[in-house]
């Protein structure tokens, strides 16, 4: 291993960790890794609050510090990628440059899905997934007095929240008939419709948009019904799109991301990926799943420097996400799909605080858990032994929960999967 290369394309959260994780593995060859942006990886999730509202500068947020890359003999290239030769073993660079490899890490991360309207293209109108981004939004926000968010996910809410404490008068825009609608159950939805609407965001719900109007930058977002709603600066968060086509086009098996197995392998030989391009198929759900989560990227680059150095180290993490809005800390356990119910531990209507159990078959299968760390951890302990609670102790504000882990019988019997 002394003399093969490892190159890296990509420079997120998992390329972060694989640089870590091979050296703690023991390859001791040539770590090389290319991305796209001028600067060392950096954490994402803090750019919609903490940079986007100046509290924080980039170098604040690099996940490793420049020392680390130096002390782990790591070379940095800042290039773009254009195509793959698996046959060859080498990648080309956007400048005809090629290179050669021993083993391919393909971390290319996802983009904005981009919003197709007349005028989307003005001044004004941003999309949000890298620093550039943000500060773009930043440079437009002195003179922004009314903003729009298109799409009521989590980072459309986020940035609400960011924006709302800026001072900036924010409109949401939702096409589903509520907020988070395919993230959470409707209880989950009322909660953060009702605290953003006391936080002074104006929710617009189940609306239509067929074109963003002004004269060289934008001044509002014309809805279907055929309302104006004005704007002097407007947010696009409607999903991202996987980055596969340069795995796509050599031949590598792509479905709703690039394909891996549990350790990372894709379909071509020495070639592995991890992170949000990345599609493996979960043994809890039974499917194949794509997750865009930092701790997916973080446990799928652990796989795959172990996979790179000889040793077998399953995908096997339970998925868990979380998402800051105004002092709302949500941390999510799991993955509801499926679930037949749900179990609240609060009232939706009121507070800043709040559970909520998914169940299927008797089982906790995922938690959203606002403000409630404890129900948090709870419920990570919960899904992994499969647990069956008795609800009525789930609700009940008394119930010391990890008495119910303590509890074997409570689990439902193993025998009545299908």
């Amino acid at each position: 291993m002394n003399s093969s290369r490892v190159v890296i394309v990509g420079a997120g959260h998992a390329s972060a960790q694989l640089c870590a994780s091979l050296r703690q593995e023991g390859w001791a060859g040539e770590i090389l890794l290319i991305g796209d942006e001028p600067c060392l990886p950096y954490q994402r999730p803090p750019l919609s609050k903490t940079f986007l509202a100046g509290e924080s500068a980039l170098d604040e947020l690099l996940i490793r510090k420049p020392d680390f890359y130096d002390k782990q003999a790591i070379t940095l290239r800042c290039a773009r990628v254009r195509s793959l030769d698996p046959e060859a073993r080498e990648i080309r660079l956007g400048h005809g440059e090629t290179l050669a490899y021993d083993k391919l890490v393909l971390c290319l991360g996802a983009r904005p899905r981009r919003l197709v309207l007349p005028g989307a293209e003005l001044a004004g109108v941003h999309h949000l997934r890298d620093a550039a981004d943000i500060e773009a939004i930043r440079a437009d926000l002195p003179a922004a007095r009314r903003a729009v968010i298109v799409g009521g996910g989590y980072i459309g809410l986020e940035t609400a929240a960011s924006l709302r404490n800026l001072g900036v008068a924010v409109t949401v825009l939702e096409a589903a008939d509520r907020v988070l609608q395919r993230v959470t159950a409707p209880e989950v939805s009322t909660f953060y419709e009702r605290v953003h609407r006391e936080e002074g965001v104006e929710l617009r719900l189940g609306v239509g948009i067929t074109a963003l109007e002004g004269d060289g930058r934008v001044s509002g977002v014309r809805l279907a019904d055929g309302d104006l709603v004005a704007a002097d600066l407007v947010i696009v968060g409607i999903g991202v799109v996987p980055n596969v086509e340069i795995a796509d086009r050599a031949g590598v098996s792509v479905e709703d991301g690039i394909v891996i197995d549990s350790c990372g392998r894709t379909s071509a030989p020495d070639i592995y990926a991890a992170g949000d391009c990345a599609s493996y198929f979960d043994r809890r759900q039974g499917r194949r799943l794509r997750l865009e989560s930092v701790p997916n990227a973080v446990e799928q680059a652990k796989s795959v420097a172990a996979a790179i150095c000889g040793r077998e180290k399953e995908i096997a993490a339970l998925p868990w996400f979380w998402s800051d809005q105004y002092d709302l800390k949500l941390q999510i356990a799991g993955l509801s799909t499926g679930y037949e119910e749900v179990v609240l531990r609060g009232d939706p209507a009121t507070g800043r605080d709040l559970a909520c159990f998914y169940l299927a078959r008797g089982r906790i299968i995922a938690a959203d858990c606002v403000n409630r760390p404890h129900e948090f951890m709870f419920s990570k302990r919960a899904i992994a032994q499969e647990l069956a609670p008795d609800k009525e102790l789930l609700t009940d504000l008394t119930t010391d929960l990890r008495s119910l882990l303590d509890r074997s019988p409570s689990r439902a019997p193993r025998a009545d999967r299908s």
